[in-house]
């Protein structure tokens, strides 16, 4: 780590990061955090005036393309942070927010750190996948006296990119599904970008029988909507990372753990499918983050074959 960590923080948002520090405390060090894919994350190491140190994180949307959308990310963000404070579920503390760049050169967030780390390997991943969904449920379990806004729909059938050499007839089929209006359902509190990427657990992968979930992060997407939605892409996202198989156990797991999903199959298909659909339009994005964490086989290609393997599944399972 570089000791001298100011030095990558840029001047403006630097002075508004030490604003909000205690007095006596200062940047001692900085890292970045790789595995995201909109915004630019960065642990700050601050020296305490006792002479120990504490650990904050940084979110500064950069990206043109995710600046515009940035103050409502952060709005959201900063929002749910606060709700979350003192419910049991592991997030982040807010520390302060700049979700207009009113005091930063962009738009930025700054939180405590959680101890923890991702763990996207294979190895100890059937004891994990329980833990996830039993923290989904605890989520989805939330009731706050003011509901975030109504979830968004992340694709539509006009937009779903296939892959190629992908089973055409199932891909068509699955298109055809979410050109339907949506179900109704029971409105629940909804991370909406929960996955791997964004749960920290405490161990090593070599100890995963012992694993336990230290903190959910980026819930810059906080909506309420459908449970299905959510544990659609978890599934997606371990689909992918681990193999299709590893989809439609989670969603075993949510309801192992209480959880409760749409009753009729095809309600269950539609909010499940809806996900991979969406998933296709970013699969270069998707790739190239969790190959920054490690995972070098999964090429652009690899994921690609793991979709349509995905969805293929599904429409056979619950189309």
């Amino acid at each position: 780590m570089n000791h001298d960590g100011a030095q990558f923080v840029r001047p403006l948002t630097l002075a508004w990061v030490r604003r909000h520090l205690e007095v006596g405390e200062r940047i001692v060090g900085s890292e970045a955090l790789h595995g995201g894919i909109t915004a630019d994350m960065r642990r700050l190491t601050i020296g305490t005036r006792d002479g120990g140190t504490r650990d904050l994180v940084l979110r500064t949307f950069v990206d043109p393309f995710y600046v515009e959308r940035a103050e409502d990310w952060l709005n959201r963000e900063a929002g749910a942070l606060t709700l979350l404070a003192g419910t049991g579920v592991p997030a982040p503390g807010l520390v302060a927010v700049d979700p207009a760049a009113a005091h930063c050169e962009y738009p930025s967030l700054l939180m405590t750190h959680l101890a923890g780390r991702t763990v996207l390997d294979d190895e100890g991943l059937e004891t994990r996948v329980p833990l996830l969904a039993r923290q989904l449920v605890a989520i989805h379990a939330l009731r706050p006296a003011e509901r975030p806004r109504e979830y968004v729909a992340l694709t539509t059938a006009d937009t779903v990119v296939v892959p190629k050499g992908a089973d055409a007839a199932a891909w068509a089929a699955a298109i055809d599904v979410i050109r339907k209006p949506a179900p109704p359902y029971e409105g629940r509190f909804l991370h909406r970008d929960f996955h791997p990427g964004n749960v920290l657990f405490d161990v090593l992968p070599s100890r995963s029988a012992g694993a336990r979930i230290t903190g959910v992060v980026d819930w810059a997407a906080t909506s309420w909507g459908p449970a299905d939605l959510d544990v659609a892409h978890c599934s997606t996202n371990l689909a992918l990372l681990h193999g299709p198989a590893w989809g439609q156990r989670f969603a075993e797991a949510y309801e192992e753990a209480g959880g409760v999903l749409a009753a009729a199959a095809s309600e269950r298909l539609y909010w499940r499918v809806r996900d991979p659909l969406a998933c296709s339009e970013e699969v270069r994005l998707v790739a190239q983050a969790w190959r920054g964490t490690g995972r070098a086989e999964l090429t652009t290609r690899a994921v690609e074959e793991r979709l349509d393997a995905y969805v293929t599944a599904l429409m056979d399972a619950l189309g």
